[in-house]
């Protein structure tokens, strides 16, 4: 009962937005905020009049992260799925604390697997040496990501073996 109240208590919290700002004291936008409640209503809003989709946020501990970088943190595929849709940039990377931390470090630090798998799905890079600045792989923050090393390898062998052969067929 006290967490429910403490959890609704943090969830009302309003962030002050200052004036002649359009950003918060974290930074973020008001697409920010809505990525990271989860609201896809609010986001399509903002998208339809026109926010940059790939808006980085300015605070010191969120420089550079974007509103898929928030939702790949909260898990919220739907809002995840309209961001990609409107042109996100699946593999943007932070700059600062969490330096070169994409959407799918972000998901995996958060063990939010439904987002990590969504992110492969959707093209996420996910290279064996890909590192954030404190040479870090997703692996680090996720240690059950095994399983997406091997959907991509999957995935990539799946691609090769239809590409190759039609360089087979002409050869013939």
């Amino acid at each position: 009962m006290i967490q429910e109240r403490l959890l609704r208590r943090s969830f009302s919290k309003k962030r002050s937005f200052k004036l002649g700002s359009d950003r918060d004291d974290r930074g973020w936008t008001t697409l920010h905020v809505g990525a990271r409640k989860g609201d896809v209503k609010e986001v399509r809003r903002l998208l339809d009049e026109g926010m940059d989709v790939n808006v980085a946020a300015l605070g010191p501990k969120a420089k550079g992260m974007t509103p898929l970088h928030l939702a790949a943190e909260g898990g919220h595929l739907d809002v995840m799925d309209e961001l990609l849709e409107r042109g996100a940039n699946i593999d943007a990377r932070t700059k600062g604390a969490c330096c070169g931390w994409t959407p799918l470090h972000i998901a995996a630090k958060e063990k939010k697997m439904e987002a990590v798998k969504f992110l492969i799905e959707n093209g996420a890079f996910l290279p064996d040496d890909m590192e954030d600045c404190r040479f870090n792989p997703p692996l680090h923050y996720c240690a059950g990501l095994e399983w997406a090393y091997e959907e991509m390898k999957r995935y990539q062998s799946e691609g090769s073996s239809s590409s190759g052969e039609g360089s087979y067929s002409s050869e013939s």
